[in-house]
């Protein structure tokens, strides 16, 4: 039987390019990419979604994206945190992490299943279980949704089998 009951994303590098964008008022945008919340509707049933970011300046920007267009839920959380927090709603081992960060090897290391982006940073790839060839905006999580598909839940995943009972990402069935 699976182990795993939570699947925990960071934002910024594995939803988004790791790009901000400035102007003179301050930080204004993030590219976030198209086809990670439709791939997250497959395992809505089999895993509890959560995000996390420790983008302060950029955390409305986050919040509207995944809290308010996506509809999960989303904290403020320090990297240096992320285990204790993580710790204290959940069990470590039950948990899969995606971090792309120099500092998300503390958490890779704690967790039950550590997954990277393919632009996380060099050394942090040394620590996951799991390295997308997608880049954080770029599919990365759509690529990891399906990698935990077939190799945690040893489901096959097939486009043109799937069932939409609910339909997909913002296009809900009545």
């Amino acid at each position: 039987m699976n182990k795993f009951k939570n699947f925990i994303l960071d934002v910024d590098g594995v939803f988004t390019d790791g790009s901000f964008y400035y102007s003179e008022e301050g930080k204004l945008l993030k590219k976030f990419g198209d086809a990670d919340n439709d791939a997250l509707s497959f395992l809505k049933d089999k895993l509890h979604i959560e995000m996390i970011t420790g983008d302060k300046r950029g955390f409305p920007i986050s919040k509207k994206r995944i809290g308010i267009d996506m509809g999960y839920p989303i904290s403020l959380v320090s990297t240096f945190e992320r285990v204790e927090w993580i710790k204290k709603r959940f069990k470590l081992e039950e948990t899969i992490y995606m971090g792309d960060g120099i500092y998300d090897p503390l958490v890779f290391d704690k967790v039950g299943y550590a997954i990277a982006p393919q632009n996380a940073f060099f050394n942090t790839k040394k620590y996951s279980d799991h390295i997308t060839e997608s880049k954080g905006g770029g599919g990365a999580v759509a690529e990891a949704v399906i990698h935990i598909l077939e190799h945690i839940f040893n489901e096959e995943f097939d486009v043109l089998k799937l069932k939409f009972k609910n339909g997909s990402g913002n296009w809900k069935k009545n």
